[in-house]
């Protein structure tokens, strides 16, 4: 007989003693962390052959329900088969009995170290309204990768290098994965399955001015230059990793602009993709010595299908509008099957390059736990670490947004030493100036002369933005505001604009975004980009907005759907959902 709380035996019991209330420990408010014990314990009991017993201490009164989510634990207690004698399939979590009224969301929450994605689904799993839904949501996860993480600090200085990339492979081939070294904690991290790896300096500026002289928590000898990791566990890989300056580079600087190889296009790839490019699109790269290609690089998130269609919509009207070649970045963490499954045919189609890119929130940065905050993080924490140094400028664009214009213009322009450029919020439309909060208050205090800028278009200067530590900055500010559930109500907007005193924004010209909410009606005809913002005021769904602002979306819309329907033709109905049961929710509904 013992107590066991958080998965820790509190203590023994002797056969006569009694249980008092100082014994137990106490789930004072329903949480994951309450859901989740119970069935710890149920699995536990079965493993151990032990009789389990848990005592709920729940609050006596409450404002509003504290659970406002479906949980279902999946642990199975041993290997499960089948009749005929085959191991079954694996773990399954079924939910019965929902609400039928309620716009659900299905999620995974994982162990820290885990990298798990939706590979198979013919559902929207951000919107689902089960009174549409013919049967049974179902939808497939795979476990992808295994995060190894780590430290890595200057043994001289005591610092993290800052922008010192690491790679990671196997003996057949030692660059699959590679990664950046960011400033907070010397932070980094890289994708890897189970086995045994080696971790690298990568060749150019990182081996050339550094050295590793120590490591832990690895296995192969401290003092090894090549650094051997194995993989054998579903437990987080942690280690530590110092480094020095070689004696004849003393003086150098890992990020200086003046010193950049010239191959440096050449020996760098993607920070998380280099190991799927066969899938990705994004084409073969130039041969050692050649120049650089010209390419726009457009980054975007979208999660959802209705902002997947916006998404695409986007993408055409960028390409429409332009005649460098495009390559287009996506966060792979909340793009939906179809997406992924269908984003190669546009790519054919359309002929531009894109990439997938991933990120693991770290463990020590402050959780969000709402996706759509989740999303807005990404925008705005991990521009540092999320693309390779050869990427010198990266220009976002939100999924909702229409390009009238050659973004080109925007990725020259002149930001004047600052790191990223925004547009500020338009004041043209005075109806609305009861909504403008930057007006007042805080924001009007803290910006002084400065305008309150919108995330919905920016263009950021990497080289700068590395240079001057501007990931860190913002991702030092997040973590110091964002332990107040009052603070960073519009985080990937808020965050740069509370950050405008240590890291500058340079205000774009007002025509590269309009948005009807807060621009008045004369000046759309010079717009360069149209967001598709939400109004406060008439809270217009955005799709009947979008057809209505801005008359080539509908246009922009059929040719996609052409395009998905012939994909659809040749791969077969099997596999991917019809265009009108792809769209026919989207019709109905807004994000969440």
């Amino acid at each position: 007989r013992a107590v066991i709380g958080n998965g820790r035996i509190l203590g023994l019991f002797e056969e006569q003693e009694e249980f008092t209330m100082e014994d137990f420990h106490l789930l004072e408010r329903i949480t994951l962390s309450g859901s989740a014990e119970k069935v710890k314990t149920k699995v536990l009991s079965q493993v151990v052959n032990v009789r389990l017993q848990v005592f709920m201490n729940c609050r006596a009164k409450l404002s509003e329900m504290p659970l406002k989510s479906f949980y279902r634990f999946v642990l199975e207690s041993d290997v499960t088969f089948l009749a005929n004698e085959t191991v079954s399939s694996g773990p399954v979590a079924r939910f019965t009995e929902l609400p039928e009224s309620l716009l659900l969301t299905l999620n995974m929450i994982t162990p820290e170290s885990w990298m798990v994605q939706a590979v198979s689904s013919l559902h929207d799993l951000d919107n689902i309204h089960l009174q549409e839904v013919k049967g049974v949501v179902a939808a497939e996860f795979e476990l992808e990768h295994l995060l190894l993480e780590g430290h890595c600090f200057d043994l001289s200085t005591g610092q993290p290098p800052r922008g010192l990339q690491f790679t990671l492979g196997m003996s057949r081939d030692p660059l699959m994965y590679d990664t950046i070294v960011m400033a907070n904690l010397g932070y980094f991290q890289l994708k890897a399955n189970p086995g045994a790896w080696t971790l690298r300096l990568r060749k150019g500026r990182s081996e050339d001015i550094y050295e590793i002289v120590t490591h832990d928590g690895t296995d192969s000898p401290a003092d090894a230059g090549n650094v051997i990791v194995v993989l054998n566990s579903f437990h987080s890989k942690i280690i530590k990793v110092k480094v020095q300056k070689k004696a004849e580079s003393i003086n150098e600087d890992l990020l200086s602009e003046t010193s950049e190889s010239k191959g440096i296009w050449d020996s760098i790839v993607s920070v998380w993709s280099t190991f799927e490019k066969s899938i990705t699109g994004g084409g073969a790269r130039k041969d050692d010595g050649d120049k650089k290609e010209d390419v726009l690089n457009i980054f975007s998130v979208a999660s959802g299908h209705l902002y997947e269609r916006f998404l695409r919509i986007m993408m055409l009207s960028v390409l429409r509008h332009t005649n460098t070649p495009v390559k287009f970045w996506f966060l792979k963490n909340y793009l939906s099957p179809s997406f992924k499954e269908t984003i190669s045919h546009m790519a054919k189609s359309y002929g531009f390059q894109f990439e997938l890119v991933q990120y693991k929130w770290p463990r020590w940065l402050h959780q969000q736990t709402e996706k759509q905050r989740i999303i807005w993080g990404y925008k705005i924490l991990f521009l540092d670490v999320l693309f390779p140094l050869a990427v010198d400028k990266i220009i976002f664009v939100d999924a909702d947004q229409i390009v009238r214009a050659d973004l080109k213009e925007l990725r020259d322009l002149d930001l004047e030493g600052a790191p990223y450029g925004y547009t500020p919020f338009c004041d043209s439309r005075r109806e609305m100036d009861g909504y403008r909060f930057w007006k007042s208050g805080y924001w009007a205090s803290h910006l002084g002369h400065r305008r309150y800028h919108i995330s919905a278009l920016y263009v950021v200067d990497l080289k700068k933005f590395r240079k001057i530590a501007a990931g860190d900055r913002l991702r030092g500010q997040y973590q110091a505001l964002s332990q107040d559930p009052n603070s960073l109500s519009n985080l990937d907007q808020d965050l740069p604009n509370n950050m405008i005193h240590q890291v500058a924004i340079q205000s774009l010209p007002q025509d590269w975004l309009w948005c009807e909410t807060w621009c008045d009606d004369s000046s759309k005809a010079t717009a360069k980009t149209i967001d598709l913002c939400n109004n406060p005021k008439t809270k217009e769904p955005k799709l009947m907005a979008a057809a209505r602002i801005v008359p080539e979306w509908v246009e922009y819309d059929n040719e996609i759907k052409e395009l998905l329907g012939r994909v659809q033709g040749e791969a077969g109905a099997t596999h991917n959902p019809s265009p009108s049961q792809h769209h026919k929710a989207d019709t109905r509904r807004d994000e969440l």
